[in-house]
């Protein structure tokens, strides 16, 4: 397998994963919130589990995109 279809496929994957935090954070939240510490802390953790999606998302797309360029 070539470098260049080896960079589209670690994109759609990156895209995935992306897709599946957005999908698993509002099963996990209510977990986490029985935790003490994240009790008033909650908001900033359900930001940085979406932030982290986006990038991910983001970072997928964007590999996927110079790839299809490339092409």
């Amino acid at each position: 397998m070539d470098k260049q279809k080896l960079k589209f496929y670690y994109g759609i994957i990156l895209i995935v994963v992306g897709i599946a935090v957005f999908i698993r954070v509002p099963q996990v939240i209510p977990q986490i919130e029985t935790i003490e510490f994240f009790k008033n802390k909650i908001g900033i953790v359900k930001f940085c589990s979406y932030f982290l999606g986006c990038l991910l998302l983001l970072a997928g797309g964007i590999r996927v995109v110079r790839n299809y360029k490339k092409s």
